[in-house]
């Protein structure tokens, strides 16, 4: 039920209430607490929506460059650099050459191996 809802009510309820005995006040005052009650704890839901969201994004974003292990539908372990990640989806997927994998997949990360300086990579 939200605001409007809650409005038309009342107003329904105030045009056909008996004028001998009038609504309640503190009743009113009460209903019109609990939907004030009701509307910020749905704001602060969809806050709290958002900023998961968010977390989710920055962590598989965070990812890029770095090897990451999975574990596909099969059963089958996977692991490889993450390359780019897709926002796409509601879970945002980090991408390994042409494989999309779901952040909710990923089992670990790590850093990439570095190659020691004045080394070079065989």
């Amino acid at each position: 039920m939200d605001s409007e809802v809650f409005m038309n009510l009342l107003v329904t309820q105030l045009r056909n209430q008996d004028p001998s005995s009038p609504m309640d006040t503190n009743q009113m005052i009460s209903q019109t607490t609990q939907l004030a009650t009701m509307e910020k704890l749905t704001s602060m839901d969809k806050t709290a929506t958002e900023n998961f969201s968010l977390q989710m994004r920055t962590a598989a974003a965070a990812m890029i460059g770095r090897d990451i292990a999975w574990t596909d539908a099969n059963g089958t372990a996977h692991s490889g650099v993450a390359d780019s990640v897709s926002f796409a989806l509601g879970v945002p997927a980090v991408k390994v050459g042409d494989l999309s994998v779901p952040l909710d997949s990923i089992s670990s990360v790590t850093s990439t191996a570095a190659t020691p300086s004045g080394s070079t990579a065989p």
